[in-house]
């Protein structure tokens, strides 16, 4: 059997492997920095840490706790298996053992991660032989643990859904936890960003609003994967100035980071080699050898496909999935094969890619782009865990996305380019809330939540009978449960539910009103949890969808006509606006997809209601005879906007870090608002969560990196991955964009001179 060493040495002298290589990064091996345990950490604390082999903190957890003692609000920054647990743990405990009625609350994203730092913290706790109650509240806690929690509960850990729906409008069955909460601390932070940041940063002006009322203030302990603006993120959610402690003083293995791009089988269209099927390849190179390896697929189809595949070409070693679906009983004995070495590899969605302990693994492969460089660098920190020398490996898929990142491995290991970007003043979001804190606690006149104009939005619920005015008070007065109304998911507040009529009409998940027209429109292949349902029929007035499970190797993806119309200009600088815009959409027709090559297999015609939404835009005007000035004419200049659009909304989620659906790129030859060649990217989510804004700020880097994407193409004339193919953009279309491009950069050069 070979070591991972031996396999790498093996994979840089195959000439058809590396031929395909487009970057092999070696990250050296990196020594611990440590600090001693502050003096304020009680003894009993330090000796139950010794018994796990802590003896000495690492330099973060130090900084943490000191600032944590000051009475500062903080978020930690540093890699995947750092040690941050112990950074929010170590001060709680503290805490707790002084002043035995204190209460911290844990919000984590996933159950999966809260049920692991449970069984963590429970270890500590059961060393140190005293009585601090720790539980889980969740959707899955009994009525009779949830009882104790409310009476008993020291640590109470939970997600921001629960904390939500579930303990916020019951805040008089938490009084314990609300009068003496000193901690809440908020795992995963970068996670929070976009449309479910900026409900989060709105649950926790309530959940502030119900400790003002007990009389408690607590202290905010973040932690992050890195991204360009953790503490701006962290001070965004939760309304506090942050510390940011971001100097990693874990140890590391030497870490090999491959970027793998399949070969092209067909240049005019871009398609390469599947990367399902080359990710399996390359995988099974290590499995066969006995070297412990992650594998993960983006949907939970693709988990099977793989785990299929490996199983029959990986005979003598034991490969399992892991995925949403599978009973918690075994997922935990999954867990515990991991750990224990029985199990060589386990194919995973992104469920393994938050910080649950699966012990030391060797080889991470990625297959396709996960969609932020966080993610990125947090599914291939599955591998080295705990030293050594470990491999990641990302094959990429034909998608623009992938073919971005995995051509321009600078934007991936150089600075962090991602932002975590929230609006919670957000309107639609906002609204929602103010009723669900007006359902809590009543409103006093001129009291404040978010914005100066709380008392309007107030009044014009009481013109709606939700509310009341009484006693210089607003009152709820509604017969609704809010919280129930409002999914921290989605920017709307109202959904359609899905229904699968194979299995007796049972609701599988909800979409947004906006979202309905292009997800869930009849015949559409809608996907949930990796698995695939046909639409067969949408009902509009009801907001309903009917679905039936099918098999296809397609998916579907709709086309919207949007009509744009400016409303107003917030900021312009020279040709870069931004402001708010009204978009009527209406979505016309839909195109199959063939899974991993991406041809378009088939269309239909969709007749659907029109939509009007407000939003947020961003736009750029060019001048009206640009086409005569770059020289290529007017009659091309319709074709090369419609290009120009397509990259920019390519490479713009990369930099905003948000879901290509968020945004939205159209171009217009004469806008009736500029009069001029204009292209606008709008926010998907009513009133807009921030994204216009931070575009205009940084135009010039996404305008660059579209550049790059056109020139480091390999097609000939265009192609879906990045301007569009022929037939839309013209044979001289590619050319004629980067005309354009390197037209507008020039211009905001000279604007910033």
């Amino acid at each position: 059997m070979l070591t991972v060493s031996q396999v790498l040495d093996q994979l840089r002298a195959d000439d058809v492997f590396m031929r395909n290589v487009t970057e092999w990064h070696v990250e050296p091996p990196k020594a611990a920095v440590y600090a001693d345990f502050p003096p304020s950490v009680p003894a009993l604390l330090r000796e139950s840490l010794n018994k796990r082999g802590v003896h000495k903190l690492y330099c973060h957890q130090a900084e943490v706790f000191s600032a944590v003692q000051r009475g500062e609000n903080v978020t930690v920054v540093t890699p995947t298996a750092s040690g941050k647990t112990l950074c929010y743990n170590l001060p709680i405990l503290a805490r707790t053992i002084a002043e035995p009625e204190a209460r911290a609350l844990y919000l984590f994203p996933t159950k999966a991660l809260s049920q692991d730092q449970m069984h963590e913290l429970h270890g500590v706790i059961e060393d140190l032989k005293l009585e601090i109650n720790t539980f889980t509240f969740d959707g899955d806690t009994p009525a009779e643990i949830r009882r104790k929690v409310r009476k008993a509960g020291h640590i109470v850990v939970t997600n921001p859904d629960m904390l939500h729906t579930g303990i916020l409008p019951h805040h008089t069955k938490w009084i314990k936890l609300f009068e003496n909460l000193k901690f809440v601390v908020i795992d995963e932070i970068h996670t929070y960003r976009g449309v479910f940041g900026s409900h989060l940063a709105n649950v926790i002006r309530r959940l502030d609003r119900i400790c003002r009322f007990y009389g408690s203030t607590p202290q905010f302990i973040c932690c992050s994967a890195t991204i360009r603006n953790p503490k701006e993120l962290a001070e965004n959610v939760t309304g506090r100035p942050m510390t940011l402690v971001e100097k990693n003083g874990a140890p590391a293995g030497e870490k090999h980071f491959v970027f793998y791009n399949p070969p092209v089988i067909n240049s005019q269209l871009g398609i390469r080699k599947s990367a399902l099927k080359e990710a399996g390849r390359i995988a099974q190179r290590f499995i066969t050898n006995k070297v412990q390896t992650i594998v993960f697929a983006p949907y939970r189809l693709m988990v099977e496909l793989l785990l299929i595949y490996l199983k029959r070409d990986c005979q003598g070693a034991r490969v399992e999935g892991y995925r949403g679906g599978y009973l918690p009983t075994e997922r935990r004995g999954i867990e515990r094969g991991l750990k224990s070495g029985e199990i060589t590899a386990v194919v995973a969605t992104n469920a393994l890619e938050l910080g649950i302990d699966i012990g030391t693994l060797d080889v991470s492969i990625i297959t396709g782009y996960p969609g932020t460089v966080a993610s990125t660098r947090q599914q291939a920190g599955r591998a080295g865990r705990k030293g050594g020398v470990s491999v990641s490996i990302m094959v990429a898929s034909s998608s623009a996305l992938n073919q971005y990142v995995v051509n321009n491995p600078d934007y991936f290991f150089g600075s962090p380019s991602e932002m975590g970007i929230v609006d919670p003043n957000n309107f639609v979001i906002l609204t929602s809330h103010l009723k669900c804190a007006a359902f809590e606690l009543p409103f006093q006149k001129n009291e404040k939540f978010g914005v100066e104009t709380t008392e309007e939005i107030l009044e014009y619920l009481q013109t709606k009978g939700i509310l009341r005015f009484s006693g210089d008070r607003w009152h709820w007065s509604s017969e609704i449960y809010p919280a129930t109304e409002v999914s921290l998911r989605s920017a709307s507040p109202e959904n359609f539910v899905i229904l699968n009529t194979s299995d007796s009409n049972r609701v599988i998940g909800e979409v947004d009103y906006f979202a309905a027209p292009m997800l869930i429109h009849p015949e559409a292949i809608y996907i949930h949890l990796g698995n695939q349902f046909q639409v067969m029929e949408l009902d509009w007035k009801g907001k309903k969808a009917y679905v039936k499970e099918d098999k296809v190797d397609y998916y579907t993806d709709a086309e919207t006509k949007a009509d744009l119309r400016v409303l107003e200009t917030i900021q312009d600088d020279g040709a870069l606006n931004w402001g708010e815009v009204s978009i009527t959409n209406v979505t016309v027709l839909f195109k199959k997809i063939k899974f991993d090559t991406h041809e378009n297999v088939g269309s239909g015609k969709l007749a659907l209601p029109e939509i009007e939404m407000h939003t947020t835009s961003f736009w750029y005007e060019f001048e009206p005879e640009v086409g005569e000035q770059l020289g290529f004419g007017h009659e091309n200049l319709g074709a090369s906007l419609r290009g120009l659009a397509n990259v920019l909304g390519i490479v713009t989620p990369l930099w905003l870090m948000c879901d290509p659906r968020d945004i939205r790129s159209i171009s217009q030859v004469k806008s009736s608002f500029t009069e001029k060649p204009t292209i606008y990217i709008y926010e998907s989510a009513p009133g807009g969560v921030g994204y216009a804004q931070k575009l205009f700020r940084i135009a010039p880097e996404i305008f660059a990196a579209a550049g790059r994407l056109i020139k480091e193409c390999p097609c000939e004339s265009g192609c879906p991955s990045c301007v569009g193919p022929e037939i839309e953009v013209g044979r001289e279309g590619k050319q004629h964009v980067l005309r354009l491009l390197e037209h507008a950069l020039e211009a905001m050069t000279l604007e910033t001179v």
